[in-house]
């Protein structure tokens, strides 16, 4: 089920919200050349749920990116996941599976498209004695260097929950040094949870977006730190939550940062129906205010397309 603004694309068509009305939990925008590929949690009888787009708006779905989880993992329990675009051309996908315990491993394809492939006989990141390990997304620094952020799955177990982030190789594979804490739990706003970590790199200054709060409610909610360098130290920003419920978006969150190519920056992200049966997918613009993300929407009425 389809469910795009009105226009037929280009500049100055308009849309409405949302993007795509079926089933598409924790989306991951990912920007390549002139397309825009989407990855969801499993749905449908696809381990990760594909999309692809030429505008942002018009979606259309795909193969399962994961056909096959790693031998670490059970199928069926996959979520989360995410695509970073390596530089020999190729793509690592990081997912979230429960492999005796929530933990996060990779994949790599050829294809944005997929399939993507899981060779390895183990987990990448697995805090069994912090509840387990979620969420994991991709960072490549001004420098080059890459990074990887995750939660570990601390409220399961009635711990804190962190936001974590490490030091990856260069090709992505394996981490490298020591994880640091960068955010928790310790706001009013966020409840028992932090989660779904976005870093992101504007006029050379470091963002870490995150939600909190329970997923499955009207307060779920998406705020934002700023970080010194990838590692940290990170502050929550005063004017959190950015992102909350309005209109017909119950509970947004999970949200994902992605570059138009005309200059835009966009936040992509799921939100409930009215009847809490399913997470749909929204698209709303960010501004950039005195050096501050300044997020419009959720938006119910109509907004100019991305460019």
């Amino acid at each position: 089920m389809l469910l795009a603004g009105c226009g037929g694309g280009g500049d100055g068509a308009d849309f409405r919200n949302p993007v795509y009305g079926a089933d598409f939990p924790d989306p991951f925008v990912l920007r390549d050349g002139k397309r825009f590929y989407a990855y969801g949690t499993n749905a449908g009888g696809s381990e990760v749920q594909t999309l692809t787009s030429d505008d942002l708006v018009h979606w259309k779905p795909g193969a399962d990116a994961l056909p096959d989880v790693g031998a670490w993992a059970y199928p069926g329990k996959t979520w989360a996941p995410e695509v970073l675009a390596r530089e020999d051309g190729t793509y690592l996908l990081y997912y979230t599976a429960n492999g005796g315990g929530q933990c996060v491993g990779r994949a790599v394809a050829d294809d944005p498209g997929g399939p993507f492939v899981d060779r390895w006989r183990g987990p990448l990141v697995c805090q069994r004695s912090e509840g387990g390990s979620i969420d994991a997304s991709p960072f490549r620094d001004d420098d080059g260097s890459l990074y990887l952020y995750w939660k570990n799955d601390g409220n399961a177990i009635g711990h804190t929950t962190w936001i974590w982030g490490q030091r990856l190789s260069p090709d992505g594979t394996q981490l490298v040094g020591a994880p640091t804490k960068l955010v928790s739990n310790d706001r009013g706003w966020e409840g028992g949870v932090v989660e779904a970590p976005t870093m992101w790199l504007e006029h050379g200054r470091r963002f870490l977006f995150f939600s909190a709060e329970a997923y499955d409610g009207e307060a779920y909610a998406v705020g934002y730190a700023t970080c010194a360098g990838p590692l940290g130290p990170c502050e929550d920003a005063p004017e959190n939550p950015i992102l909350k419920t309005a209109c017909d978006a119950r509970g947004p969150g999970h949200q994902a940062l992605v570059h138009d190519g005309g200059g835009g920056t966009w936040i992509a992200y799921h939100a409930w129906d009215a009847t809490f049966e399913r997470r749909v997918l929204w698209l709303d613009r960010i501004h950039w205010d005195d050096g501050k993300p300044v997020v419009e929407g959720p938006t119910c009425t109509a907004q100019q397309q991305p460019r």
